[in-house]
């Protein structure tokens, strides 16, 4: 085997970039190990394709050999579909590399990602770089490299903490930034209400340990690199230009800047120019002739928001679009619901509220735990008034997903305040811009509509940036790059479908009123300034507040109480070595108490921690069954027994389901007893008050403790001679 290393101290550790020839065939390969954590990233180039886009594929490979174990089912013992950690990771690494390529390649490339081992470093930053080397050193014409870091904070700044450090920190803030030329081009953000200010400081932070990366990475690229090949780019018919100036663009103002929102009016004078481009040039790349109408409408956009202020629907810079929120009123059947409107936007999201059983087990490469907190996010086709494949969930709708699942999840309650299983569902209704953001905010009421206590209301928003480069002198480029003074540019809050299309910047910021949880960034050019995203981050906060607002007033708090349809859950805490004694032998008697009460679940920590879940008073059933089975008693507490036994030294009184005690015959009457029997029979009811716990935990009651009446004196019969049974059965038993 050929190999070639170089390494990079990054966060305290060695990153290491092994070329090699095992997969000799890709156009551009390598082996890269941070930590213990290593991945091979290919990347090939197939033929020219036909069609109206870059044919870029990126596919994430988890492979259970990575842990040092034999994972999947008992049946299947080898890898199925993607993870959603695996599809959420492939789609960092693709969001950060396809702004990169010239889009109007129509030759197929893909880039894979396969983990060959797993430990506590993250494979996804780790993947970026991979995936950047793998393209930087191959032939494939691409304008990178691109370079990533993770950025947590808890008081001190982390580089690439790991899982344990992270949790052992206890992380506000965990920040996933790419970039190169000192700008932004991918970012990831999940924290707790941390500031906007935090926020631009984790990204200098990052900034500067991403260039530390992109120098190691130009020093491998020049030193190894391929040449790039030159691939076809697809060229319009001579004369298409011509038409278009003359026929369409005169026309295009109208259709596009300060009308309905939407797509609507462009893509009526869009229809117009196919149907001339079509009889003019019936032979003619109908595919170009749609890319020479797209640069016209992004042009245009681009001038009249830099120049004039002016947007596809007439806004202000800073306007959002009409707000509508409702919570509740679907159906009485739902735990919780929630509508929200915000523009051509509207999201429905409906509540459901489990036992901590109905948990999900997530058994991964990476996360292994119980999610007691899960947001699921669908787009039917109707939302953007298509047809289309129904049933299937993509990557799209899995990433969406996960992003306000992570907006909500730092408001989510405790399990020991809300011991609930939580899982939203929103349904994209209709999408002029941003359901993700909508999702959030649909959540937030459908949560408050079910009285999940939840920390405060979470609301989202997504920006956009029209963006120029201006001229630059000679030889000023190196010193000046990234610096906002070299672009023309406008920050747009509540982007809608042209300007989300059309624009270099997708920024979507969910939060609080007290700060950001969770951020989201992709854009279509090779980076953004870090001035802009300051910017961008103030025009957020006030649009955020300004939903929160119209959240707040419609459902100013959670409900009160949770909704009847809801199950009840009841808390309680035995000692660990009581489990066994609920349990039962191979569950016999978990299973008699679920039979007995109807109770729904029944779950059982290893702490002693019980949760008891049930409809219709069920669950209080459950809970009193247990609490007698396992109740320590106390001196002093009196209780109606039962007499079981009768010995010639006292009777045994059952006061629980499995508690016996015994009341000697001392404490039968405040007087003389000589014979048990003569006021006591198997079967009888009495008072009893527990007098002594000894350290074996037997009980000694009193009758005349807890009623000194209950009996009067009888005449009794002198007590028989010379049978001590009963006295050898206290003695076994005691």
């Amino acid at each position: 085997m050929n190999k070639k290393e170089y390494s990079l101290e990054v966060g305290g550790k060695t990153l290491t970039a092994e070329f090699n020839d095992l997969a000799d065939q890709a156009n551009g390969s390598v082996m890269l190990r941070y930590g213990n954590t290593t991945v091979l990233a290919t990347a090939v180039m197939g033929d020219l394709k036909d069609g109206d886009f870059f044919p870029l594929t990126v596919d994430y490979e988890e492979r259970f050999y990575a842990t040092g174990k034999i994972l999947g089912s008992r049946f299947i013992r080898r890898e199925g579909r993607p993870s959603t950690e695996a599809i959420l990771s492939g789609r960092i690494v693709d969001r950060t590399i396809r702004p990169l390529f010239n889009q109007k390649i129509r030759n197929e490339v893909q880039v894979i990602i396969t983990t060959l081992s797993i430990d506590q470093d993250d494979p996804d930053v780790v993947s970026v770089i991979a995936a950047s080397l793998a393209l930087g050193v191959s032939d494939i014409p691409w304008n990178g490299p691109v370079s990533a870091v993770r950025v947590g904070k808890n008081g001190d700044w982390l580089i690439n903490p790991d899982f344990k450090a992270r949790e052992e920190a206890g992380v506000v803030m965990e920040m996933v930034a790419c970039g190169k030329d000192n700008m932004i081009n991918m970012i990831e953000v999940a924290s707790k209400e941390v500031d906007e200010t935090i926020m631009n400081e984790a990204l200098t932070r990052a900034s500067t340990e991403i260039e530390k990366v992109q120098v190691w990475q130009d020093k491998i690229i020049s030193e190894i690199g391929k040449p790039k090949v030159m691939v076809t780019l697809p060229e319009p018919t001579p004369g298409t230009q011509e038409l278009f100036d003359t026929e369409v663009e005169p026309r295009l103002k109208q259709y596009v800047i300060g009308n309905q929102p939407g797509h609507e009016r462009i893509d009526e004078i869009k229809g117009v120019w196919t149907k001339l481009f079509t009889e003019k040039m019936p032979e003619g790349n109908i595919g170009m002739a749609q890319e020479i109408f797209e640069e016209a409408v992004n042009d245009l956009l681009h001038d009249e928001a830099i120049r004039n202020d002016k947007r596809a629907d007439g806004r202000g810079m800073d306007e959002v679009r009409p707000l509508f929120a409702k919570a509740g009123g679907i159906s009485p059947i739902l735990h919780g619901s929630g509508i929200f409107y915000r523009g051509g936007t509207h999201i429905l999201s409906a509540l459901t509220l489990g036992s901590p059983g109905d948990a999900q087990v997530i058994d991964g490469l990476i996360v292994q735990e119980k999610k007691r907190f899960m947001h699921h996010y669908n787009f039917p086709p109707f939302s953007t008034g298509e047809t289309g494949r129904v049933g299937s969930t993509n990557r799209r709708m899995i990433g969406h997903g996960a992003l306000a699942e992570k907006a909500l999840t730092a408001v989510i309650p405790d399990k020991d305040k809300f011991p609930y299983t939580i899982r939203l569902v929103s349904e994209a209704m209709a999408s002029n811009g941003s359901t993700s953001m909508g999702s959030v905010c649909g959540s937030t009421l459908a949560l408050m509509d079910g009285g999940v206590p939840i920390k405060a209301p979470v609301a989202g928003i997504a920006s956009g940036l029209m963006m120029k480069e201006k001229a630059r002198k000679q030889g000023s480029k190196e010193a000046r790059k990234g610096a906002v003074e070299n672009y023309d540019y406008k920050v747009l809050t509540d982007i809608q479908g042209p300007e989300d299309h059309h624009g270099d910047m997708d920024f979507k910021v969910a939060g609080t009123r007290q700060g950001i949880t969770a951020v989201q960034m992709d854009v279509k050019v090779g980076g953004i300034p870090l001035g802009i995203l300051v910017e961008a981050f103030e025009k957020a906060k006030v649009a955020r507040f300004k939903i929160l607002d119209v959240i707040e007033k419609e459902i100013p708090a959670p409900r009160e109480k949770i909704s009847p349809n809801a199950p009840e859950i009841f808390v309680m805490k035995i000692k660990p070595e009581q489990i066994g004694l609920v349990i039962g032998t191979g569950g016999k008697t978990i299973n008699e108490i679920r039979d007995v009460t109807h109770v729904d679940d029944i779950t059982i920590e290893d702490d002693g921690s019980i949760f008891i879940t049930g409809k219709n008073e069920t669950a209080a059933k459950a809970r009193e069954i247990i609490f007698n089975m396992t109740r320590e008693y106390m001196p002093g507490e009196k209780y109606d027994g039962e007499v079981v036994r009768l010995m010639d030294f006292g009777a045994f009184v059952k006061i629980g389901p499995n508690a016996e005690g015994l009341v000697h015959v001392s404490e039968i009457a405040p007087f003389r007893v000589e014979r048990v029997e003569t006021y006591l029979k198997e079967g009888d009811k009495v008072p009893v008050m527990v007098k002594e716990v000894d350290d074996k935990g037997r009980l000694n009651l009193s009758i005349k403790s807890a009623n000194p009446d209950f009996f009067t004196k009888k005449e009794e019969m002198p007590k028989p001679m010379g049978d001590h049974g009963h006295r050898k059965d206290f003695k076994k038993r005691y």
